[in-house]
C-alpha cells in the first residue's frame, strides 16, 4: 500500500516545491518592475544594462538547475527524473503567471507579450504559448510517473525521445525566431556567434516583438503531443 501511493506523495511534493518557486520568481519580477518600470512594463526593455542582463541570465540558468535537480532527486530512473523535471517546470511556470496576475493584475490577457528567457538571446511570445507548453509538460510527466508506478520497466523509447527533442526544438525556434530576425536585420546578417555580449544586450534593449509564428509553435506542440500519444498508447498496451 505504501509503495502504491508513494508516487502520489512524491508528485505532490515536487509540485509544492515548484509552486513555491513560482511565487519566488513572480516576486523577483514584481521587484524588478517596481524599480525599473514604475510606469508599467513594456517594450523595448530600455532599462536593461549589461551588468543587470548578466545577473538575470545567471538567475535564469540557476532556476533551471534547481528544477532539474529536484527532478533528479525525485525520480528513480531516467524517465521518471525527466518526468519530475517536466512537472516542476510546468507547475513553476503556471504559478509564476498566476501569482503575477494576483499581485499585479498582469498579464492583461493570454495574448499579452512576455519575455520568457534571455538565454542565449531573448525568447518572447504571447503568454498563451508558454502556458500551453506548461500544461503539455505536466500531462506528459503524470503519464510517465503513473506508468512507472505500475511497471518500473516502462521507459521512453528512442523514437519518443526523438519526437520530444524535435518538437522542443521547433517550439524554441518559434520563441526566438522574431528576435533572431531582428538581430540579423540590425547586424546585416552577422552570425549570432560573432556578436559580442554588449551588442546582444543593446539589441535586446531595442527589441520590440512584432510577430509570433503560431504555425511553427503549433507544429512543435503537435510533434510533442505525438510523442505523448505514442507513450500513452504503449503504456496502456503493456498494462493490457
Amino acid at each position: 500500500m505504501y509503495q502504491r501511493y508513494l508516487p502520489v506523495r512524491r508528485t505532490l511534493a515536487v509540485a509544492t516545491y515548484a509552486a513555491a518557486m513560482g511565487y519566488l520568481e513572480s516576486a523577483v519580477v514584481v521587484y524588478l518592475r517596481a524599480l525599473l518600470y514604475p510606469h508599467g512594463f513594456g517594450f523595448p526593455m530600455s532599462m536593461l544594462t549589461p551588468s543587470l542582463a548578466g545577473v538575470e541570465v545567471v538567475r535564469e540558468a540557476a532556476t533551471v538547475v534547481m528544477l532539474f535537480t529536484v527532478g533528479t532527486i525525485a525520480g528513480r530512473s531516467l524517465a521518471t527524473r525527466f518526468a519530475y523535471f517536466l512537472l516542476a517546470f510546468g507547475v513553476w511556470d503556471l504559478c509564476y503567471y498566476l501569482f503575477l496576475k494576483i499581485i499585479l493584475g498582469w498579464p492583461q490577457s493570454l495574448l499579452t507579450w512576455d519575455i520568457l528567457f534571455l538565454i542565449p538571446i531573448t525568447w518572447s511570445g504571447p503568454v498563451a504559448a508558454p502556458i500551453l507548453v506548461s500544461f503539455t509538460m505536466i500531462v506528459l510527466s503524470l503519464l510517465i510517473v503513473r506508468a512507472d508506478s505500475i511497471d518500473e520497466s516502462t521507459g521512453i523509447t528512442r523514437s519518443e525521445w526523438s519526437l520530444l527533442v524535435v518538437g522542443a526544438f521547433v517550439v524554441v525556434a518559434s520563441f526566438v525566431g522574431d528576435m533572431t530576425i531582428f538581430v540579423l536585420r540590425e547586424t546585416r546578417g552577422l552570425p549570432l556567434t560573432r556578436l559580442s555580449e554588449q551588442t546582444l544586450v543593446r539589441l535586446s534593449a531595442e527589441y520590440v516583438p512584432t510577430r509570433f509564428n503560431w504555425g511553427l509553435f503549433l507544429l512543435g506542440e503537435a510533434i510533442i503531443l505525438g510523442a505523448v500519444a505514442l507513450f500513452s498508447r504503449r503504456s496502456r498496451l503493456r498494462r493490457g
